[in-house]
């Protein structure tokens, strides 16, 4: 049996989507870890570009007046959970008071519209990226979708999350691994 005492901190590591899992809306996942306890884990995912969703929209719709030093952010799909809700991941020069959540000494997330307003105005944090929806796992979920071989772990770099190049994160995430995608099979199986 698995006690709180066995199980590893995932925070700030990356979950990688094996092929096979079964999901399709985490078919090649790259997810970021922001919390994860004994009540659950959430995370981002980061390689999935939200189709047909500009920024521009989103502060309209939200009243957020941009500024002509505004910079570009990417907005992407987060994962399944409440996906109306927005989520900013960033790097840790920036902090909201205290609803900055910081995951490690790289990442931090601010759900509250005082980061959009601040990136409106080409402040805030140096690297973000805009996120709608999350990802969760109820106790324990998580560490059994690990055990059945759904997902992979690997330690998260700036480079790999916030690259520009969401289409190569998931294979540059299990090359990080020493794992070639190319050899990955749909088929789980133990010794």
């Amino acid at each position: 049996m698995r006690t709180d005492h066995d199980s590893t901190d995932l925070t700030g590591k990356l979950l990688v989507a094996m092929p096979g899992m079964g999901d399709p809306r985490f078919e090649k996942a790259v997810i970021l870890i922001c919390a994860h306890s004994a009540e659950g884990s959430m995370g981002l995912i980061v390689n999935k570009p939200a189709p047909g969703v500009d920024v521009l929209d989103l502060l309209e719709q939200l009243k957020i007046q941009r500024a002509e030093t505004s910079r570009a952010i990417r907005v992407h799909f987060g994962g399944p959970v409440e996906h109306g809700r927005g989520f900013v991941l960033h790097s840790t020069d920036y902090t909201a008071n205290d609803t900055t959540l910081r995951v490690d000494d790289r990442f931090g997330m601010t759900a509250t519209l005082d980061v959009l307003e601040e990136l409106a105005h080409g402040r805030g944090p140096a690297t973000a990226l805009l996120m709608l929806g999350y990802s969760g796992w109820g106790p324990g979920q998580l560490e059994e979708e690990i055990l059945r071989n759904g997902w992979l772990t690997c330690d998260a770099t700036e480079e790999l999350v916030f690259d520009s190049d969401s289409g190569a994160k998931w294979s540059n995430a299990l090359q990080s691994l020493g794992i070639d995608p190319t050899g990955l099979s749909g088929m789980a199986g133990r010794a």
